[in-house]
């Protein structure tokens, strides 16, 4: 059998995949990662699967957001002020320390575990997805440092700014056409690693969700004033719902559990960190009521020992 397990993007919503993790690591007495062949992860749920493939405990990604979240959620107010006439939300600086504080000069070829991190490239309008060396034509991405790839597949659109990779590429957040990643994680199953739909179990793990609602829209021919606060809500949404689409035609319906408790518009912000206790309480819940079911599919037996393809040498081992 093998075992994936697929994160969401979702800013400071990250907490909730993190914590819902730690609870699930601490019943079970094993490191996350070590129960699965291949992570997957978008955005927050990049540097949540990053973490977990350089060997951090799930306890220990969720310290990570706890202590820095409301740092790089700070802001400057003056720039939040500007974000209208171009200038984006944060400063990447904040969130980079807190990265290298973590990941250090780790490179994703570190990675104790198959991994995939979907990014966009601006240059080209083409995605750019980061991967470990897992299949012998993957020769590059896993001599990127970490911190790069976390802050590609993180720099979302107006709340940070567009990430340039060492070799000058702008990468963008992967949340623009993978927030759920679970369809990219189950074509990469298949069809790179050449898995059988039937050996798979996958587990998708949101940062909670709402119910879409666009109002007058559905009745109404609005326009561009009304529609510019609804767009990016209408497409999270179609694409999260395609990518569940894809995964369950491809590996099976009952292959495919996903965790993403419905919540009230509006209750939890990409980039509110007051809210982090409560996401941490929301992911320890979830978990408790979802552990039975999940115990027996994924957390029985540890994965087969990861065998990359290609190493990383001295010159650019961390």
């Amino acid at each position: 059998m093998r075992r994936i397990l697929s994160i969401d993007g979702g800013g400071i919503k990250g907490v909730f995949p993190a914590a819902f993790l730690a609870a699930v690591e601490e019943s079970v007495g094993r490191p996350t990662a070590e129960f699965f062949d291949l992570i997957v992860g978008t955005s927050t749920g990049g540097i949540v699967a990053l973490g977990l493939g350089l060997g951090l405990s799930a306890g220990e990604v969720l310290k990570f957001y706890e202590e820095s979240g409301p740092r790089v959620f700070c802001g400057n107010p003056l720039i939040r002020g500007l974000r209208r006439i171009g200038l984006c939300k944060y400063s990447p600086g904040t969130l980079r320390d807190a990265l290298t504080r973590h990941f250090g000069e780790q490179r994703l070829g570190d990675s104790r575990t198959r991994l995939v991190i979907p990014s966009m490239n601006l240059e080209t309008g083409q995605v750019h997805v980061f991967k470990t060396s897992h299949h012998p034509r993957l020769e590059r991405d896993f001599r990127e440092f970490a911190v790069d790839v976390a802050l590609a597949t993180a720099a979302a659109p107006t709340y940070f700014p567009t990430h340039r990779m060492a070799a000058g590429t702008p990468l963008v957040d992967g949340g623009i056409w993978a927030n759920n990643p679970v369809g990219v994680a189950v074509v990469e199953a298949i069809g790179v690693l050449g898995w059988s739909r039937d050996d798979l179990r996958v587990l998708s793990l949101g940062c909670s969700s709402s119910p879409l609602n666009i109002g007058l829209a559905r009745t109404v021919p609005l326009g561009l004033s009304y529609w510019a606060a609804k767009i990016v809500d209408v497409l999270m949404a179609g694409q999260s719902s395609g990518a569940m689409g894809t995964a369950q035609l491809l590996a099976g319906h009952a292959n495919v559990m996903r965790v993403s408790p419905v919540m009230p518009a509006g209750r939890f912000r990409l980039d509110d960190p007051r809210e982090i206790l409560s996401l941490r309480g929301l992911g320890d819940s979830e978990a408790r009521k979802a552990l039975p079911a999940l115990r027996p599919l994924f957390f029985q037996e540890r994965a087969e020992a990861f065998e990359p393809c290609h190493r990383l040498t001295a010159q650019y081992s961390g």
